[in-house]
């Protein structure tokens, strides 16, 4: 019986650890769910790109683990910079549709002070994630997150990515600046970045 117990005790934090990771994925609550589509494993975004003025942003968390590759990335190393934030998975239709523009705006504005990074989740396997790279020619640095333990790091309530794929782009001072819960199209990307490429 005491086993039993201290198995349910022990196994407690990781339910909900797991459990937290759906809610954050499934985008809950705010009238921002997005629909999970059963066969495919994603979770389809609303179709919002939310903008927020300069004084009103939260800071995004300092996210830092392994990458794709293996080797480290720190978010604050790219402090001063307008960082492109893209949540994907190599499984996720709309990442694969979305990743073409999103490698091609990296490569126009590698002179403009900005980077592009991306959180890789739910891919059990790296190999995926970097055929994925591969195939779309995606030249910069994801985080490995199979689980989506740095999806987590956003508060409650903030601009957080709450669906698969999902792009925040943060500005020179690390802040929220943009969302979008969809595919982005090269257009949509290019009109959210380049009013914060030209902020000083």
């Amino acid at each position: 019986m005491s086993r039993i117990r201290t198995f349910r005790r022990r196994s407690a934090p990781l339910v909900a650890t797991v459990v937290a990771g759906v809610a954050v994925l499934a985008g809950c609550g705010d009238g921002e769910t997005g629909s999970s589509s059963g066969d495919k494993n994603f979770v389809e975004g609303t179709g919002q790109i939310t903008k927020v003025p300069g004084g009103e942003r939260q800071a995004a968390p300092d996210l830092s683990g392994k990458g794709v590759d293996g080797e480290r990335l720190d978010l604050s190393d790219y402090k001063g910079k307008v960082v492109v934030l893209n949540v994907w998975g190599s499984w996720c239709k709309p990442c694969r549709d979305e990743a073409p523009n999103l490698a091609k705006v990296a490569r126009e504005t590698d002179d403009e002070d900005v980077q592009f990074l991306g959180i890789n989740t739910r891919d059990l396997d790296r190999a995926n994630a970097k055929a994925f790279e591969r195939n779309y020619e995606v030249d910069y640095p994801s985080f490995y997150d199979p689980s989506g333990k740095l999806i987590l790091r956003f508060p409650r309530g903030s601009l957080s990515p709450q669906a698969i794929p999902s792009t925040l782009i943060l500005d020179r001072d690390g802040k929220i600046a943009v969302r979008a819960l969809k595919e982005l199209s090269e257009r949509e990307l290019r009109s959210a970045l380049d009013p914060l490429t030209a902020e000083k």
